[in-house]
C-alpha cells in the first residue's frame, strides 16, 4: 500500500479531506512570503507538497527531500511533469545555509528520540540564519486522541494505537510512552504509529533547538485551536540565541 493510499487517496472522505487541508493551510501560513529563492520539503513522502509549492513559489527551487527509497520513487512519479523539482535523498547535497523556507509535515511524531535530534540538526543547518520552517505535527492528546482512536479501532482494533487502554491515556492527557519502533531505511528508525506522539513536548523541544516559535496554528479550523484540531503548525526563524521571555 503507497503512501498515497493512506492519505490523499484514502477510502475515508473525510480523511481525504483532511490530508488534502493540511497542505493547504501549511502553504497559507507562508503564501505571503517574498523574496523566497530556495524552498525545501524536508521528509516529503509522495512528493504531493512539493508540487503544490510551485504555484505559490513559481521563481523559488523546490527542494524534495525524502531518504527512503520507496517513497522518493513515489515522489518522483508523483511529480514527474514539474521539472522545477530537485530531488536528493541526501542532505549532504543541500548546501549549508542556503534555504529560505522549509516545510516540515507530519515527519517529527515518526522520530524516536536520536533520529529527531539528527533532524533537527539538518534542518539548522540548510536553513540560512534568519529563515522560516513550518513545522506540522498531529495532535495526539485529549478529544483528538478520542475521536481518532475511535476511527482506527473501527480499522484496526487492537493495535497499538487501536486498543481502549492507549487510546484512554492519550485523551487524558498522558499518550503511552514505550512505543513501537521499526527501521525505514538503514541507520533512520521511526515510530510506525502517531499514538504516543505529544505535541506540548514538541512545542517545548523547538524552543531548545535555536527556532524560535512565531506562530502557532491549529487545522483545520484554526479559532478552535489544539483542542479540537486533528494537526497544528509552529512556524519558526532560526536564531542564534533564543532570546529570554522576561
Amino acid at each position: 500500500m503507497s503512501y498515497a493510499d493512506i492519505t490523499f487517496c484514502d477510502q475515508n472522505p473525510i480523511k481525504r479531506w483532511l490530508q488534502q487541508r493540511r497542505l493547504a493551510d501549511a502553504i497559507q501560513l507562508t503564501a505571503h512570503f517574498q523574496g523566497i529563492n530556495t524552498v525545501l520539503d524536508f521528509g516529503a513522502g509522495n512528493g504531493e507538497l512539493s508540487k503544490r509549492l510551485i504555484n505559490f513559489f513559481p521563481k523559488a527551487h523546490i527542494i524534495c527531500y525524502e531518504p527512503t527509497f520507496d517513497l522518493m520513487a513515489e515522489a518522483q512519479k508523483n511529480t514527474e511533469k514539474f521539472q522545477q523539482i530537485r530531488f536528493v535523498s541526501d542532505m549532504g547535497a543541500v548546501s549549508k545555509e542556503s534555504v529560505d523556507l522549509l516545510y516540515c509535515l507530519e515527519v517529527f511524531e515518526h522520530l524516536p528520540v536520536n533520529e529527531a535530534e539528527k533532524a533537527f540538526s539538518l534542518i539548522r543547518s540548510v536553513l540560512r540564519n534568519s529563515g522560516i520552517a513550518i513545522m506540522g505535527v498531529p495532535i495526539e492528546v485529549y478529544l483528538p486522541a478520542l475521536y481518532k482512536g475511535i476511527f482506527r479501532m473501527t480499522r484496526r482494533f487492537g493495535d497499538f494505537d487501536a486498543t481502549p487502554g492507549n487510546v484512554l491515556r492519550a485523551t487524558v492527557g498522558f499518550p503511552p510512552q514505550s512505543r513501537p519502533i521499526n527501521e525505514i531505511a538503514t541507520g533512520w528508525w521511526y515510530h510506525p504509529h502517531h499514538l504516543g506522539f505529544d505535541y506540548r513536548r514538541f512545542r517545548a523541544l523547538l524552543k531548545s533547538q535555536h527556532l524560535m516559535i512565531l506562530k502557532q496554528s491549529a487545522s483545520p479550523i484554526p479559532i478552535f485551536g489544539a483542542w479540537i484540531n486533528p494537526e497544528i503548525y509552529f512556524v519558526v526563524q532560526k536564531v542564534n540565541k533564543i532570546p529570554p521571555l522576561f
